[in-house]
């Protein structure tokens, strides 16, 4: 068997020497082959004419249990079409201390791992790393690309402790996060329209929470647009505002009654989880507290009734629904209820689109969720640009 010429790895150079540098280093030397000219690094042209050479260590694909390091001479010629400039090695981009075998191993890498398991497993510094994979992000999902975009979804995220927050805008037919930018307000995410520009007169409509100022931006922009209300932050709410309230009102009437206000205290969860999520004995403890507590199961039973609306096959039928929902809800008594129920009567139009409009509140919350998996390999990001990379990259969208 042939010995495995190592110069082939390295093309236009030959390896003049091979030691150990330290007990998990090799160091490789390289020359450029004899009677083999440089290139210059702006037109790729011969030059023959050399300014100077500079010896430059780069680091390259380990072997074995070896980390590899190359020295080799990179040299400045003089072009006579560009004047002094340094040489073009092929497998090496210009100033790098990367090959480019290695670059392309790390940011296969970096696409499966966190940045810090990274470095520990090679080596290289933490920002050395992340400056890597910013860079490819920004190659690759970085330019804003609206194409035939005619439904948006939007939603906000918490980006760090203390309530601040920003935006991502999404395809929602290709599910493809179009923009992500800090805040939560009009002015946030203007320019998102701005961008979109002459596109926004597509855009038939646009999924969100109940959220007044992507309300107001929307209808300037794009005034054809219809607003969908999203099912999943409205049920929230509700469980928040009602299923919350009547549960703490209900406990508070039950202070002598230790045993059953302990029940009704601890069955938040119970409450808001839909039927078909419970688990073991969870159904007929949750029948049990209904049949106990009326309020309580007006309360739960009317939050079902209120999802409904959303799968309405029509406006007409979904009409229907609402006007049904709105009349148990006044006269449940329980003030709770019908304040949100009067509350919620601002934003009828937006609920029934729904049924013209099916925009699926699993992609908002699948959107959230893949947010906060990558703050957490990430333990978080300093770095706000790097971290809506990160998020664009993961929901690059689908062929329609």
């Amino acid at each position: 068997m042939n010995p495995i010429d190592l110069a082939q790895f390295w093309p236009g150079y030959e390896v003049v020497a091979c030691r150990q540098a330290t007990h998990d280093t090799l160091l490789i030397e390289l020359e450029p082959q004899a009677g083999s000219l440089p290139k210059c690094g702006r037109c790729h042209q011969d030059c023959p004419l050399i300014h100077e050479r500079r010896i430059r260590q780069v680091r390259d694909r380990d072997l074995l249990d070896q980390r590899v390091l190359l020295q080799l001479p990179v040299r400045r010629v003089d072009c006579l079409d560009c004047g002094r400039v340094t040489e073009r090695i092929d497998w090496l981009e210009p100033a790098s201390r990367l090959t480019q075998r290695l670059r392309v191993w790390l940011e296969g890498l970096l696409q499966l791992l966190p940045i810090s398991h990274v470095s520990r497993l090679t080596g290289l510094h933490w920002h050395t790393l992340k400056t890597l994979d910013k860079r490819r992000l920004d190659a690759s999902v970085g330019a804003f690309e609206p194409g035939e975009v005619r439904r948006l979804v939007m939603d906000e995220f918490a980006l760090h402790k203390g309530h601040r927050y920003a935006t991502v805008i999404m395809d929602a037919e290709r599910t493809r996060v179009l923009w992500v930018g800090h805040g939560n307000s009009r002015e946030a995410i203007r320019p998102f329209f701005e961008l979109l520009g002459e596109h926004c007169r597509q855009i038939e409509a646009v999924a969100m929470d109940m959220n007044t100022a992507f309300d107001l931006e929307v209808k300037r922009h794009c005034p054809q647009a219809e607003v969908v209300y999203d099912l999943f932050h409205v049920v929230a709410r509700y469980g928040r505002d009602v299923i919350d309230r009547i549960r703490v009102d209900q406990a508070n009437r039950l202070r002598e009654d230790k045993p059953a206000r302990k029940v009704v205290k601890q069955s938040r969860w119970l409450l808001l989880r839909n039927r078909e999520n419970l688990k073991g004995g969870q159904a007929v403890q949750l029948q049990e507290l209904l049949a106990a507590n009326q309020p309580l199961a007006t309360a739960y039973v009317l939050k079902d009734a209120l999802k409904e609306i959303w799968y309405a096959p029509s406006v007409q039928d979904g009409w229907r629904r609402w006007r049904t929902w709105l009349r148990h809800a006044r006269d449940s008594g329980l003030a709770p209820l019908q304040r949100f129920a009067r509350n919620l009567k601002r934003y009828a139009r937006g609920i029934l689109a729904s049924a013209r409009f099916p925009l699926h509140t699993s992609q908002l919350e699948g959107v959230n969720n893949r947010i906060k998996v990558i703050k957490r390999m990430a333990y978080g990001f300093r770095d706000s640009a790097y971290f809506f990379l990160k998020i664009k990259a993961a929901f690059p969208g689908k062929a329609r």
